[in-house]
């Protein structure tokens, strides 16, 4: 290949063909970083040397070779970690669980990204170390408070950062530098070895110029870290079919300010949905919109005090004072405040949880508009507050999401959308993301590279750690028992008949009408509709084990030539059912009804 590599598969393809050598690729990337001129990005970069002799030796891994920059509140060993405050910095001893990863991985670390103090901000302009510019327009502010992470892959310096999410970091300043950014379920990566802002909402965070990349990245370093009191162990998943219901804001729900470009260009990506087939769902955000305001207007602001207690406490004068102000608005709380706060939060989590019975994804808005350098100067906390509309909910309430650069407005500013899924469908979010993206025809970052064609879909399968269950009635998508899976982590695969061996069977009995699939002689009955979804194996023995006879699980045989676990009925059970077999599946028959 002639160009220099911008994504992992062309970094792959370069390594490969021998156009390309780990050493080579850190020379290039420290010249595009000298070239860039931006002394804001990095607040500390390796010494050529060093990364270089790392590139001597990597492990063979699934980052194998891959340029990586590092939020500089993630501890990287044998550098300062600063989190943008000079008098903080103490060097590391040793890597963040998520560092050490990244370097089992084969990942090459190249430095540490400037940031919001403290990772106290959604605009990335609260650093002693200076501003990042925006990649797209200069009198923009970056976005934060991962600032420095996603510049770094939005001007082409690196293919894949590190940033951390707390109430937006990971994907404000994506969605304002037109990148990818992927805020995991909480706990999925290990934020040991990370200055915590708010330690019970924060979670690591990826960019990179691509839906693929941003995953590659996340399933990379996901894992269970029991040194991490607050890791989960969560199956990473494959990414399946296109979800099929997308929710979004209803018409009170749609904030931007005012600004009808921005309203427009989500519009448009609106319309990309529909004509990717899905289904449109109006969702009223007012229980999303309430659990956000609790992030700084409730008692959630002492945990930022906790985090940096004694520092702040002997050493005030050295933060930056929009930083110090935001946080020393904790001392007005108390613990009392703090309780009352959860349990106010708790009921926004239960207001907010039917909404997934109805939907597979929400999407909205990547946040309201567009905000300026000059606008933050003249009023530091107003604008901030606005881009975190559509973001400061999602850790509150135990969501995934996914940030992707979608239509841009008609002046060509940024404007991308974010889809939000329950805790543990981070891999679901993946195909529709990238079809987002790629509908929306915009270059990759500030490089002016198109996206690389899209990957032939393979079948979408469980992956290694779990279980596939075909469901044939009421546990189909939209239906009522549905719920029962999406709790327990379940996801999506696919939707397939059976085989022509099966007779479906409406049975009698109060509650959610339910069928009952038997399985007959070779070719003498009818493929019924199906889907497949995919559990762990704890979840899987949690369902299983609630099935009420006559209904129980067997093996199925499906037209795509798999055989799962699935739903079967005994014989006896539908004596007196009614054979519905003729609709050639369970919606179809209550549609008929």
């Amino acid at each position: 290949m002639t160009a220099f590599p911008l994504t992992l598969a062309q970094y792959r393809e370069a390594y490969a063909s021998g156009a390309l050598t780990p050493a080579a690729a850190v020379r290039e990337v420290y010249r595009r970083i000298a070239a860039q001129a931006d002394p804001a990005v990095f607040i500390t970069l390796r010494p050529e040397a060093e990364v270089t002799a790392d590139a001597q030796d990597l492990p063979a891994g699934p980052l194998h070779g891959i340029p990586v920059a590092v939020k500089d509140n993630i501890a990287v060993a044998g550098l300062p970690t600063t989190c943008a405050c000079p008098d903080y910095g103490n060097v590391a001893t040793e890597d963040a669980a998520v560092v050490a990863r990244l370097r089992q991985a084969g990942a090459l670390v190249i430095g540490k990204t400037n940031l919001d103090q403290f990772a106290t901000g959604l605009v990335g302009v609260r650093s002693p170390y200076g501003v990042p510019r925006n990649t797209l327009d200069p009198a923009l502010v970056p976005g934060g408070s991962s600032s420095g992470s996603a510049v770094a892959v939005a001007a082409g310096l690196v293919p894949l950062a590190l940033g951390t999410d707390t109430a937006g970091s990971g994907r404000v300043p994506a969605g304002l530098n037109n990148i990818v950014g992927l805020k995991p379920t909480l706990g999925a990566l290990s934020t040991r070895g990370v200055v915590p802002a708010c330690r019970t909402l924060d979670c690591v965070s990826v960019f990179a110029l691509t839906v693929e990349d941003a995953f590659a990245g996340f399933s990379a370093l996901a894992g269970f870290d029991a040194a991490d009191p607050f890791s989960r162990a969560l199956p990473v998943g494959r990414p399946g079919p296109l979800p099929l219901r997308v929710g979004v804001p209803d018409g009170a729900s749609r904030r931007f300010a005012g600004d009808r470009l921005s309203e427009a260009a989500f519009d448009a990506a609106l319309a990309d949905l529909a004509a990717l087939g899905a289904t449109l769902v109006p969702v009223d955000l007012t229980p999303f919109f309430a659990a956000a305001a609790l992030l700084y207007d409730g008692p959630w602001v002492a945990e930022r005090w906790e985090a940096i207690r004694t520092f702040i406490t002997e050493r005030s004068e050295a933060l930056h004072p929009v930083t110090r102000a935001i946080t020393e608005r904790a001392t007005a709380f108390s613990a009392a405040d703090a309780f009352a706060g959860r349990y106010r939060l708790a009921e926004l989590r239960r207001a907010a949880e039917p909404v997934w019975q109805t939907i597979d994804a929400l999407c909205v808005p990547t946040f309201p508009r567009p905000q300026t350098v000059a606008a933050l100067a003249a009023d530091p906390i107003g604008p901030n507050a606005e881009l975190g509309t559509y973001t400061n909910f999602v850790n509150l309430l135990d969501l995934c999401a996914l940030a992707v650069p979608s239509h841009p407005r008609a002046d060509g500013g940024p404007a991308g959308v974010t889809l939000i899924a329950p805790a543990g469908r981070d891999a679901a979010l993946v195909p529709l993301g990238d079809a987002l993206h790629r509908a929306g025809g915009t270059p990759m970052g500030a490089t002016g590279a198109r996206l690389p064609p899209a990957a032939e879909p393979g079948p979408a399968r469980a992956s290694g750690d779990e279980i596939e269950l075909v469901v044939v009635g009421a546990h189909l998508s939209g239906l009522p028992l549905n719920g029962e899976l999406i709790s327990l982590g379940a996801r999506l695969l696919r939707a397939v008949a059976t085989t022509s061996d099966y007779r479906l069977f409406a049975l009698p009995g109060a509650g959610p009408r339910r069928p009952g699939l038997v399985r007959v002689a070779a070719g003498e009955g009818t493929a019924i509709a199906t889907e497949v979804w995919a559990l762990t194996p704890e979840a899987f023995g949690r369902f299983v084990a609630a099935i009420p006879a006559p209904l129980g699980i067997g093996t199925l045989r499906l037209a795509d030539g798999t055989s799962p676990k699935g739903f079967l009925c005994e014989p006896e059970g539908v004596r007196d059912a009614e054979d519905v077999s003729g609709h050639g599946g369970w919606r179809a028959y209550l549609a008929a009804g």
